[in-house]
């Protein structure tokens, strides 16, 4: 079972997004700021982060630029309420791009894409 970090300053989106995702099998974990991630990284493994771009605080790009340039394997999908972002050139070092909806078959198969693509290498 893959444990994924969701990452999401909206916390009904946070439990919905959860909620679908345990309901497909996955173990997930939840933050709600920038900082509430890095500090659930510190203390475990995970399989993939779903990270929100648009926080309080730090954004996710910046975090996503962070993991990036440590050289951190971990997959990330972006998981926005803005197409606008997959233009924002520090996007495209993600493994994945999901605008959120109310249907959720985009982001269960983008997650089970990502997770078969990094399970092969």
């Amino acid at each position: 079972m893959a444990k994924l970090l969701l990452v999401d300053d909206e916390r009904d989106i946070r439990h919905l997004f959860a909620a679908e995702l345990e309901d497909e099998g996955y173990q997930v974990e939840t933050a709600a700021s920038v900082a509430e991630a890095e500090k659930a990284l510190a203390q475990s493994t995970f399989d993939l982060m779903i990270l929100d771009v648009q926080m309080p605080g730090e954004s996710g790009l910046q975090l996503l630029q962070r993991l990036a340039s440590e050289r951190s394997p971990l997959p990330v999908i972006l998981c926005t309420a803005y197409s606008s972002y997959k233009d924002d050139f520090s996007s495209w070092i993600a493994d994945g791009y999901v605008v959120k909806s109310s249907d959720f078959s985009e982001l269960k198969s983008e997650v089970a894409r990502v997770l078969e693509k990094h399970q092969a290498q």
